[in-house]
């Protein structure tokens, strides 16, 4: 089984990002382990100088997460047309290593626009040298009506989408 961290971009704590990393491990069970990092909340807030020596305990246990896994997937909402501000000092920690360089990786972004976010997000880890392809980048607009009050995805094609998402997340932590 593939060990794959699952980052939920999201501060709200019923967070429709949530349930789609929840979908995602249920139709991936057999292909891998998805272990959801849910509370970017727990990070400090980045320090340049505290990125390379005196790493607080919590980042370095977050670099080991996603240096030890064997494929990343991020589902996050859009905030004010940019990724939020907790996943962005997330990855602003991991700069200065490695960790990112040729991971494969999902990306959601399911908001109710997010297009601007999902480009963002795009762009910073091509800048940070995760692989993906467009196949496992995906965007899914008003995705308060996509999911009911339980966390339960309601929508049949976003459902479908996902599971080919899936699939294609699958082939890229094989190659």
């Amino acid at each position: 089984m593939k060990r794959i961290i699952g980052i939920n971009g999201s501060a709200s704590q019923n967070s429709s990002n949530l349930a789609i990393l929840n979908f995602v491990e249920e139709v991936g069970k057999t292909e891998f382990e998805l272990e959801i990092f849910d509370d970017l909340t727990e990070l400090p807030h980045f320090k340049t100088e505290l990125s390379d020596e005196n790493v607080p305990e919590k980042i370095v246990e977050f670099r080991n997460k996603i240096a030890k896994a064997e494929g990343i997937i991020i589902s996050t909402p859009e905030y004010i047309f940019s990724i939020p501000s907790g996943l962005k000092n997330a990855i602003e920690w991991c700069v200065s290593t490695i960790i990112f360089s040729d991971k494969p990786i999902g990306i959601i972004t399911a908001s109710a626009s997010g297009e601007k976010g999902h480009e963002e997000l795009k762009m910073i880890m091509k800048t940070v040298q995760t692989k993906f392809t467009d196949e496992t980048t995906l965007l899914i607009q008003g995705v308060k009506g996509k999911i009911d009050k339980e966390g339960k995805i309601k929508d049949f094609e976003t459902k479908e989408r996902l599971r080919k998402f899936v699939r294609a997340f699958c082939k890229l932590i094989e190659r």
